[in-house]
């Protein structure tokens, strides 16, 4: 039986990935994407960030190198900072919120490993979307919870996220090309 090789965390970091990959314990692990349901969705929450981010005070970040751990490093579809938080090349302090969007070929204990690596490093909000089924979910240390009222909401923000909203908008730009 052949053994992968290890790769150490410097060479990770010293190495451009197109697209960029996942580091897991020594391992380049590739990221799904590219298709357009996925990038299409990913450019829309990136906007409604970026078109709020003085009143909900946040930075979006997408495919950002975060380090979960030591050895593991991730890279959320998108990555949201509270405008106070270091910069920094790679984000090392636990982001607010990490969305990540299925891509077809997403299974479910890769995307758990990715879940438990957040809930670990104490990302604030974990949300995953599914542009074909167009369920979204909040994922934390009870599992994946399926959104209240089509919501992503942040407590205490005013972060709302109408899923609706995102959908008519993909829709309308699927239409017209």
């Amino acid at each position: 039986m052949a053994s992968a090789t290890l790769i150490p965390v410097s060479e990770y970091l010293n190495t451009s990935y197109r697209p960029d990959c996942d580091y897991v314990d020594g391992k380049i692990q590739e990221r799904n994407l590219g298709e357009r349901d996925h990038s299409l969705l990913q450019g829309i929450l990136t906007a409604i960030f970026y078109n709020n981010r003085k009143d909900w005070q946040a930075i979006a970040l997408p495919e950002q190198r975060v380090q979960v751990s030591p050895t593991r490093f991730r890279v959320p579809d998108l990555c949201i900072l509270h405008r106070s938080d270091p910069v920094e090349p790679i984000v090392r302090s636990a982001p607010w919120i990490c969305i990540e969007i299925l891509s077809p070929e997403d299974r479910l204990q890769r995307l758990q490993e990715r879940i438990d690596d957040y809930i670990h490093m104490g990302v604030g909000f974990i949300w995953v979307i599914d542009p074909r089924t167009r369920h979204a979910w909040v994922a934390n240390t009870s599992g994946l919870l399926e959104t209240l009222n089509g919501e992503f909401i942040v407590e205490g923000t005013p972060i709302r996220i109408s899923l609706t909203e995102v959908f008519t908008e993909f829709d309308e730009i699927q239409t017209q090309g």
